[in-house]
């Protein structure tokens, strides 16, 4: 099992920060894009570390036409040597139209699109031959010698999409080298929903499950002390409470009848009460969510967690942790959550 560590820092810490995580035994450092740019640390990132994977997770797609982020890809990969793995998401609609002003419109098709349109730029730079990517949402057919990158020494960067529902899970394995699972997901869901349309999509395509990587990130909670147990509880309550009002992701709830449970936390969001949602998630909405276990013995918990549905974990530990103790965490996980498990466990 690959073990991804997180950037959560602005600039200034990344090229540390990164650097630390490959000293730790990381496989790969990942970038969200929340408050800040999404791709700018990756490049210090890289400048920082020699060995680790670099990804974005997630960048968000729409924010962007696909030239901008091919463009910017190609450059990271080219610098870090072969080791990028661009990350994408769609946000959700208020995101793209409100907050980027970019346009929305079938999800699912677009970002299918987006990243075919990626592919079709790159081998365009690869192999010197003429761009012509005519799309539904985006048309590329200019691409002048002065505007040619030129091809990489290594292979172009793989792409990852993030994915909750059926129909974008389906999308990504037709087009993407791998899927992001959402920390808002269970078991349950993965076992009844996003696995079948990952068969689907991989089908649809003629391609094999090896060909085609998942990546999960469950909600941590461990603590070498203890004390700090309730607080990273809370906070962890307070995170699927914000996750768990929005609309978009209302079909995991309703997957385990919890869907009532959406309305009220989205009723509370839009009165701007977020400090009360968190109250909200009891313990069987959270069990379901959380992977709660001591350091010793947080890679079994998280193999029983996760079942075999995932080639790479996530793991955010707290921050100013003993650094023996957290290496010992990730040599641990990597070395448990490989046992064989046949599938998801049954978390209703």
């Amino acid at each position: 099992m690959q073990v991804d560590g997180r950037l959560t820092g602005g600039l200034a810490d990344a090229r540390a920060g990164a650097s630390a995580l490959e000293d730790l035994g990381y496989d790969s450092v990942l970038v969200p894009e929340v408050a800040h740019d999404g791709l700018l640390p990756v490049a210090l990132a890289a400048d920082g570390t020699s060995r680790i994977t670099l990804g974005t997770s997630i960048l968000v797609a729409f924010a962007r036409s696909p030239m901008s982020t091919a463009m910017a890809a190609w450059d990271l990969q080219r610098f870090s040597g072969g080791r990028l793995q661009l990350g994408l998401g769609s946000q959700v609609r208020p995101h793209i139209e409100r907050r980027f002003a970019m346009p929305w419109s079938r999800p699912a098709e677009r970002m299918s699109e987006y990243v075919s349109a990626l592919h079709a730029i790159w081998q365009a730079w690869q192999e010197g031959t003429p761009l012509d990517f005519r799309g539904d949402f985006t048309q590329h057919t200019l691409m002048p010698p002065r505007f040619d990158p030129g091809p990489l020494d290594v292979p172009p960067p793989a792409v990852f999409v993030a994915a909750v529902g059926p129909r974008m899970t389906e999308a990504t394995a037709q087009v993407a080298d791998g899927l992001i699972l959402h920390s808002f997901t269970t078991a349950r869901y993965v076992r009844e929903v996003t696995q079948p349309a990952i068969d689907r999509g991989l089908a649809a395509r003629g391609r094999d499950r090896s060909s085609f990587e998942v990546r999960a990130s469950p909600f941590v909670v461990t603590d070498p002390d203890g004390p700090g147990r309730d607080q990273a509880i809370a906070a962890v309550r307070d995170q699927i409470a914000f996750y768990a009002s929005t609309p978009s992701y209302r079909p995991v709830l309703e997957l385990h009848g919890w869907g009532d449970l959406q309305t009220e936390l989205s009723a509370l969001s839009r009165q701007g009460r977020w400090a009360e949602m968190g109250a909200l998630i009891d313990d069987e909405v959270f069990g379901a969510f959380v992977v709660v276990a001591e350091p010793e013995g947080l890679g079994e918990a998280m193999r029983q967690h996760i079942g075999s549905y995932a080639d790479r974990v996530g793991l955010t530990l707290p921050q100013g942790c003993d650094p023996d103790w957290h290496a010992g965490v990730v040599r641990s996980l990597k070395e448990t959550a490989a046992a064989p498990c046949s599938s998801p466990p049954d978390v209703s």
